[in-house]
């Protein structure tokens, strides 16, 4: 079935775009926004409205599927693409885009999407927001033609056996980390609360408050939770404790810290993510691989997840490498096209790395239920709950697209084992 139409609309995405450098550079939080200057260029306002470009994709039978645009909340920060502002995107996916997609057919997925990723509009590659979204509706187009799941069009285009159980759902608290904290533990979330420490006064000026946090985390978690309940705490610093002890990392004072973390958490797993940000790959693969060093000679079990400088798939492929983390995030935004973040899942596979299959608060219902297609296509190590800052919402979104295409895909080999019972017959 071909393709016959794209269409591009502007829209909003679940949160907002933030300024990172300026929140971290002391930006004083009035409200909901924030007071000051913004210093990454792009943004107006260092806390501005998110945006997404709806893309629709008709069918030569009608049908129309659907993509949403999406980038990261710290858009601009950290090695990424720059802000990405909709409108300005629009008559590029409905012109050019739109010129090499239509008259293709629907279900080559793996060939629709890698034509995306390798187009050039005027020598510039496409924003990854741009590939990010247009990729999902060629996802959904496929799945349409060949009246299957998502998730078996990327098993087929990834070679592999999707998973037969959801993938445990990561929730994020957003700065209510103590009410959504709670409401992860009456539903049982299995990874929690992310908990977004992107203060010093948030970790505190020794890392105080947040060993104080974990212990509440323990404790209120087995106050709350269903019987048997056994979370995996994971906690993004967005490169706090860099912030607050510096460098060396594998020193003393940095290991007993996260020796102190660990036993806050215990008996619970415990993952910090992002634990610096020395301001380019390359340092940032170093710094961590001294702290891992520093953390297994003194027998601390806390697993470091890579976030900051690890956004493209060949990021991913850098820290994996270098053994630079115990859990690399792949941001799924930040990889272009939705597949990429498959194949990158993929290329921990048989390492000492676990993929995390992340994104970004800010991105939309229809991005994050793509998303979950890739976790089970893959059976990646975790998703994120996502999208906004309320956590059921997202929860909802997430945990539900998983479970329904396993039903489905569940139905669909039943009724294939039946037909196969009958022709022997």
């Amino acid at each position: 079935m071909e393709i016959t139409g794209i269409y591009a609309t502007p829209g909003y995405s679940g949160f907002f775009f933030d300024d990172q450098r300026a929140i971290k550079q002391g930006a004083q939080q009035d409200g909901f926004t924030y007071t000051g200057t913004p210093v990454t260029e792009g943004f107006d306002e260092i806390r501005q409205a998110g945006e997404t470009l709806i893309v629709d994709i008709e069918l030569a039978d009608g049908t129309v599927v659907r993509g949403d645009c999406a980038a990261v909340q710290y858009s601009g920060a950290g090695g990424r693409d720059p802000l990405f502002k909709a409108e300005e995107y629009a008559p590029v996916v409905e012109g050019p885009l739109a010129n090499e997609l239509e008259g293709r057919d629907a279900t080559a997925f793996l060939d629709n999407a890698e034509t995306l990723e390798e187009l050039q509009v005027d020598g510039t590659r496409l924003h990854t927001a741009i590939r990010y979204g247009v990729s999902q509706a060629l996802l959904a187009a496929a799945a349409e033609a060949d009246n299957t799941t998502q998730t078996d069009v990327l098993a087929d285009a990834l070679g592999t056996e999707p998973a037969e159980e959801p993938v445990p759902v990561f929730g994020q608290s957003g700065d209510a980390r103590y009410t959504n904290t709670e409401k992860m533990f009456v539903k049982g979330v299995p990874v929690l609360p992310h908990a977004l420490i992107n203060s010093v006064e948030k970790i505190g000026e020794d890392g105080g408050t947040l060993r104080e946090y974990v212990e509440w985390l323990t404790e209120r978690s087995q106050e709350l939770g269903p019987d048997g309940y056994e979370p995996r705490f994971h906690i993004d610093v967005y490169g706090m404790i860099g912030e607050v002890f510096g460098a060396p990392y594998d020193r003393d004072e940095v290991v007993d810290y996260f020796a102190d973390l660990e036993e806050a958490a215990a008996p619970y797993p415990l993952q910090i993510e992002g634990p610096m940000d020395v301001g380019a790959r390359a340092e940032q693969i170093e710094a961590m691989v001294e702290l891992r060093d520093g953390l297994a000679d003194a027998g601390v079990d806390v697993d470091i997840v890579a976030d900051e400088w690890c956004n493209t798939f060949e990021d991913v492929q850098a820290f994996v490498d270098a053994g630079a983390a115990d859990i690399v995030q792949i941001k799924t935004p930040d990889l272009g096209g939705i597949h990429r973040s498959g194949q990158a899942v993929r290329y921990c596979e048989g390492t000492d790395t676990r993929a995390y299959l992340g994104g970004t608060c800010n991105e939309t219902e229809i991005s994050s239920r793509a998303c979950a297609h890739v976790a089970l296509a893959t059976n990646a190590a975790q998703v994120l709950a996502k999208p906004g800052m309320g956590f059921d919402e997202g929860y909802m979104i997430v945990e539900n697209e998983m479970r329904r295409t396993i039903a489905r895909r569940e139905r669909e080999q039943l009724t294939a084992d039946a037909d196969e019972v009958t022709a022997d017959d």
